[in-house]
């Protein structure tokens, strides 16, 4: 019985309202900004120093900056705080978010590498959502921004989340593997939300097997 559905999506195609939706038609626990919130727990920083390293690698500057901040003393590493804090902080920190919320089930999990942390969860319903390039800006468009900024943020936010998965989980974006479908959200947030629910209904009690393996991840926390 499937008791999680992990949601990766392309930038502005809609997914965190359909997320939502279908977390309130489930009656489950929403993890989107919430779990921005618990990595911002665990880490003892800012929510924006999570927002920062979120699904996006670390920039060369900040690479170079940390060789030096590991030669700090250990005195000044409170001063640094959320400094310190970047992507290869945070990837131990969600695995540990996502194994909890593996374990508590009833979730809907929105992006954040969910599918390749949660692959070998046979609860997990895994769900890629797409758009056309003119759908996502006009979604984009439609919470405030600008028609340039719109597709200047639907062409950058999906690269640097190609760069991230192919660092962190050594795999190509989106890997078709993990997931149980993939949906077009240009024909509508409920037609994508009613068709997630009968495919998971469909296909309940059937655990879909996949190839994908994690090089980087110890099999004790698979």
């Amino acid at each position: 019985m499937f008791r999680l559905i992990t949601i990766e999506r392309e930038y502005g195609c809609g997914a965190a309202a359909i997320a939502a939706q279908l977390a309130d038609r489930l009656g489950w626990k929403l993890w989107d900004q919430l779990l921005t919130e618990e990595i911002a727990r665990l880490a003892s920083v800012d929510q924006a120093a999570v927002r920062r390293c979120d699904e996006r690698m670390d920039s060369r500057l900040h690479r170079l900056a940390k060789s030096f901040w590991r030669g700090s003393y250990e005195r000044n590493s409170a001063a640094l705080g959320s400094q310190m804090f970047d992507a290869d902080c945070m990837l131990p920190m969600m695995q540990e978010a996502m194994n909890k919320i593996g374990q508590e089930g009833n979730a809907v999990v929105v992006g954040r590498g969910a599918p390749y942390l949660l692959r070998e969860n046979p609860d997990a319903f895994h769900v890629f959502l797409y758009a056309p390039r003119s759908e996502k800006i006009r979604r984009t468009m439609a919470e405030g921004h600008s028609e340039e900024d719109a597709a200047e943020m639907v062409d950058s936010v999906d690269r640097e989340r190609i760069a991230y998965v192919k660092h962190y989980f050594n795999a190509d974006w989106p890997t078709r593997s993990l997931y149980h479908v993939m949906l077009n959200t240009a024909v509508g947030n409920e037609p994508v939300v009613q068709t997630i629910l009968d495919t998971m209904h469909l296909v309940e009690g059937r655990p879909k097997a996949t190839t994908y393996e994690h090089p980087n991840v110890p099999a004790s926390s698979r």
